[in-house]
């Protein structure tokens, strides 16, 4: 990506200032950019950074425990639609951000990449998070694959360094676009041993955890789950968020059937995390993306996990994972195998936690995305 010169000089010599832009604010518990920068800021913060997080009205938890106070918030308008939102939210906080000139700035979503010429002629660096490939995703319309692809050209020619989440993720944008990228995926937490769901055994049900839309494999998990609750409890967490055909779907199955339980959103992590920990089987059937965050922290959580098979489940899990083709009969099969096998069950938990202490820790996380942004800011003269 071509470079720019830094002539500026910073507000405070002392701690370079960088903004954050594209996430829903601080601290915000809708998705996976959003976790991401619950746990970067904070740790730029003790890297020696002044952070401000851009974010939107509504969508962060002002009086939230885990808030640190050292990050500065700034939220601005938009336009509160499906395919307006990103887009309009992005233009106000950048053309905020053109006015107060942080010393460098880190970018989620690719939409936001509309907006990076304004950065560049204004002089300001960019880090930018790529995300997944979103133009290839099927809840999208023509008009936002267009706008995901084209946001992601214009991010390719003014990003001054880009972030994958996985090494699949860097490939793609190097071959289909020619430029280099940092390979930083999400990370997890440590869970610690938690108690059972009420009513269920550890290791006695199978479980699966995504947002209802196509890519997730809902619709053939759901088909596979008929045949899996003959003899194993379901447990189902999610929904589309706004109730249509697939949640009508999974209550119909639940409410016909004693041993498949939809619990809907969870918003509680010990919770989340203890279905995970105690999961005989944890489903995880995302076709897109990259490094997913739910699969992550799963994996932190020592599930036994069956992925569908991708380049990128494949990526994270590592050769010694279950992977399975997304037909409903091949998860229903593979899913009972592992729920009729305690040794495998622990195999796999094994596995899960072994690849989570490698590269998918927030401490080696935070660190990567703290190089790539010091990497921005201009090398100060040294005084003889």
């Amino acid at each position: 990506m071509p470079g720019r010169p830094r002539t500026r000089v910073r507000r405070r010599r002392d701690r370079p200032h960088v903004a954050i832009v594209g996430t829903r604010g601080y601290p915000s518990w809708y998705g996976g950019f959003e976790t991401a920068v619950r746990k970067l800021a904070p740790a730029l913060v003790d890297a020696g950074w002044d952070v401000t997080v851009y974010g939107r009205h509504g969508s962060t938890r002002p009086h939230d425990a885990s808030r640190d106070p050292r990050v500065r918030t700034r939220t601005t308008r938009g336009v509160e639609t499906t395919s307006l939102s990103t887009l309009s939210y992005g233009l106000t906080a950048v053309l905020d951000v053109v006015l107060r000139r942080p010393d460098a700035v880190l970018v989620m979503n690719v939409a936001n990449g509309f907006w990076l010429p304004l950065l560049r002629l204004r002089g300001i660096p960019v880090l930018l998070n790529a995300d997944g490939i979103e133009w290839e995703r099927a809840k999208w319309g023509r008009l936002a694959r267009w706008t995901f692809r084209t946001g992601a050209r214009l991010s390719a020619r003014f990003a001054d360094r880009l972030v994958g989440d996985a090494h699949e993720i860097v490939r793609r944008w190097r071959d289909e676009f020619g430029v280099e990228g940092a390979f930083i995926p999400y990370g997890g937490d440590p869970v610690p041993p938690l108690p059972v769901e009420p009513g269920f055994e550890h290791g006695g049900y199978a479980l699966v955890v995504a947002r209802f839309v196509p890519e997730n494999t809902v619709v053939e998990f759901v088909e596979a789950a008929r045949t899996l609750a003959e003899r194993h409890h379901v447990v189902i967490v999610g929904s589309t968020g706004y109730g249509g055909e697939l949640d009508d779907l999974v209550r119909r199955l639940a409410d016909g059937h004693e041993r498949v339980h939809w619990f809907g959103h969870v918003s509680d992590d010990a919770r989340l995390h203890a279905l995970w920990q105690h999961a005989g089987a944890y489903f995880h059937g995302h076709s897109v993306g990259g490094t997913n965050p739910a699969l992550v922290q799963a994996m932190s959580a020592g599930a036994p996990v069956v992925a569908r098979d991708t380049v990128y489940n494949r990526e994270v899990l590592g050769p010694e994972g279950a992977f399975v083709v997304p037909t409903p009969d091949a998860i229903a099969r593979e899913v009972a195998r592992v729920l009729d096998d305690p040794a495998e069950q622990e195999r796999l938990r094994a596995v899960s936690r072994e690849r989570a202490a490698g590269d998918y820790t927030w401490e080696s996380v935070c660190g990567r995305y703290e190089q790539e942004l010091r990497a921005l800011l201009p090398v100060r003269p040294t005084t003889p």
